[in-house]
């Protein structure tokens, strides 16, 4: 009985205090509902992932409970989502079916009060957006052990969209299967997760047949319906077709993300840890590229990413996509701009966007 009492006062107290947390987002909401009023009336977006990080950085700084950075960020992510909720509910367009990885990286920056709009192919996100049908879109831009998403580069060469935001999500294979492992003659998934996942099927599953589907999501339908079938898919997926998962974390690295890009119609707000995107052409000559990265060093910015690609108008023309540490009205960046500008064919600045914090 003793114990017995100790738990429920202990219940008391946490009664309490989600009386005090529910009465703390009641305050909250109602400011939220204010500011929102004067956004509409200037004509400024909803969403402000500058304001949301500076928000998760410094209450990770504050946190001193025993939650994970990653457990108080996501906490604030959906109550993110349930505010800007009252505000405008968001429209926003992501790349593939629904369980996808790129669905996942769109509730994760959006949470669960936003509307979701699933785009069978990546042009389809940038169209959407461009013509108001959603608010924002998402799209996968690189793999950490696959490298970049051709199709999404290719797509800022004649889209207006700016890059607002960008989400790292691990991830995770999981063998789908209602089969045991003996029994399965064909597996099924995305080629890059059997890229990714090569050197264990071919210790565990070599003699099986490998299929390619056009998603995740799609390989984890096929499993659930073919005899002596698997897919290889996310925890998600598994829920959304109720296929069981025979093995998990299949992947031959753990180091494993994926980069996803928010796209939308307007520049994002600076948040002091941004990260700047552009695309540039450079005329045909000897040590034309190493003339382009000559006023990121002198004005020294850190350059993360740099890829080509042909332009497709004219034969061995090529542009250049750049990653770099600032933000567009910094000083410096301005400076190494102003400079690499005129050395270009043309010069765009995609936008300057939050650092995402690796999970």
């Amino acid at each position: 009985m003793g114990k017995e009492k100790d738990i429920e006062k202990i219940r008391g107290k946490i009664d309490r205090i989600d009386g005090e947390i529910l009465a703390l987002l009641q305050q909250r909401v109602e400011e939220i509902v204010e500011i929102g009023a004067i956004k509409k009336e200037d004509g400024k977006p909803v969403y402000d992932p500058a304001r949301e990080r500076k928000i998760l950085d410094r209450l990770k700084n504050e946190n001193k409970s025993r939650l994970s950075g990653d457990a108080v960020s996501a906490i604030f992510q959906e109550i993110f989502s349930s505010c800007r909720f009252l505000e405008f509910p968001l429209r926003i367009a992501y790349f593939g079916p629904e369980a996808t990885f790129t669905h996942q990286a769109a509730i994760k920056t959006f949470g669960s009060q936003a509307q979701y709009i699933s785009q069978k192919v990546i042009s389809s996100v940038f169209s959407c957006v461009e013509k108001g049908q959603a608010d924002y879109g998402l799209v996968p831009v690189e793999n950490s052990n696959e490298g970049v998403v051709n199709h999404t580069l290719d797509m800022f060469l004649d889209s207006d969209l700016k890059i607002v935001n960008e989400v790292l999500l691990p991830i995770r294979h999981h063998l789908l299967s209602y089969s045991s492992r003996k029994e399965i003659k064909d597996v099924y998934s995305h080629p890059q997760p059997l890229a990714q996942c090569q050197n264990w099927l071919e210790e565990h599953l070599s003699g099986v047949t490998l299929h390619e589907a056009d998603s995740t999501a799609e390989a984890a339908r096929i499993a659930a319906k073919k005899k002596d079938a698997a897919a290889i898919a996310s925890e998600v997926a598994s829920m959304l077709y109720a296929v069981p998962i025979l093995e998990r974390d299949i992947q031959d690295h753990s180091r494993n993300f994926t980069r996803f890009l928010v796209i939308g119609r307007h520049y994002a707000e600076k948040s002091g840890r941004d990260r700047t995107s552009v695309l540039f052409s450079v005329k045909d000559r000897v040590g034309a590229l190493h003339d382009m990265l000559i006023p990121f060093r002198q004005n020294g910015l850190n350059l993360t990413k740099i890829e080509s690609r042909p332009t497709k108008r004219r034969a061995w023309e090529y542009v250049f996509f750049v990653d770099f540490l600032g933000y567009r009205e910094d000083a410096a960046v301005k400076t190494a701009l102003t400079e690499l500008e005129k050395l270009c064919l043309f010069l765009k600045i995609l936008g300057s966007y939050p650092v995402a914090d690796e999970p």
